[in-house]
């Protein structure tokens, strides 16, 4: 069996008070606070804007030592560059986010792609050919790319297809192209305003445990509003620990991810979610 990590995707969310954050803790704590119950987070503010070293250091400060930070690339490189000239883009990031890469807990860089990025495999081979070392990951948005062509260029450079959910792309395709993957569970189909429903979590956890046999797993919860993320990726956490009879995971039967009635969710820009 492949490792499996499981979290969110970021955790700096006011919606997370009272839920994974006891009251009156400071926002300087959560990521410490976090950590104590999930070995991983996909950052996503790295999306937005370049990393401050310094609060990179504090991430790595904050954190235990074999905790796991996937890292989105700047949406310069993936939505205005559209993945051309990316040489000195890609130095930028890198030199800001070096405290991770030092420290040993830089896990996968994510790469979003925008949903009118059509497939362009001459531009996608280009960029695969000057990535910096370590574990890539692409997240297609339009149909056009889930072809086997695409799946084989992922799969010559080590580069591992995102796996992703949300009802407005039912077209991403669940395909392994390396030893290891990267899942960004975005919206629930069946639950409430996005939650995840009980069987919708056992299905994951039912298709984890499958690809586990094959390759390491890293899964996210993007859907971070009414604290259903944390809710959710601790229930998923449950169902694939061993059981008490031997190293078989749990098959399902978690605990129902409870939902809240506060307010809808944040802008996606003003939440930190892409």
């Amino acid at each position: 069996m492949r490792p499996v990590r499981i979290g969110c995707s970021g955790w700096n969310y006011d919606d997370w008070r009272g839920r994974l954050y006891p009251e009156g803790l400071g926002k300087a704590r959560w990521l410490g606070r976090y950590a104590e119950v999930f070995d991983t987070v996909e950052v996503n503010s790295t999306f937005y804007r370049l990393a401050s070293r310094n609060a990179v250091q504090r991430w790595v400060e904050q954190t235990p030592p074999d905790f796991l930070f996937a890292a989105k690339a700047s949406r310069y490189l993936t939505h205005i560059r559209r993945l051309r000239d990316l040489e000195q883009g890609i130095e930028r990031y890198y030199e800001r986010i070096e405290p991770l890469v030092r420290s040993g807990k830089l896990g996968p860089i994510v790469w979003q792609l925008p949903a009118n990025f059509r497939r362009d495999d001459e531009v996608l081979a280009g960029a695969l050919a000057v990535l910096p070392p370590g574990r890539h990951c692409f997240e297609f948005r339009h149909e056009s790319w889930f072809k086997p062509h695409v799946y084989e260029l992922l799969r010559g450079s080590g580069a591992a297809l995102v796996i992703g959910d949300h009802p407005k792309w039912p077209f991403q395709a669940r395909k392994l192209t390396c030893d290891w993957t990267l899942v960004r569970l975005h919206h629930g189909r069946r639950g409430r305003r996005g939650n995840y429903s009980e069987r919708e979590l056992d299905e994951w956890a039912r298709r984890i445990a499958q690809w586990r046999r094959r390759a390491e797993v890293l899964v996210y919860f993007n859907n971070d509003w009414e604290g259903f993320a944390v809710d959710n990726a601790r229930s998923l956490k449950r169902r694939l620990q061993p059981s008490r009879a031997g190293s078989a995971p749990v098959a399902g039967g978690g605990i129902r991810a409870s939902g809240s009635s506060r307010s809808a969710r944040r802008s996606r820009a003003g939440s930190g979610r892409a």
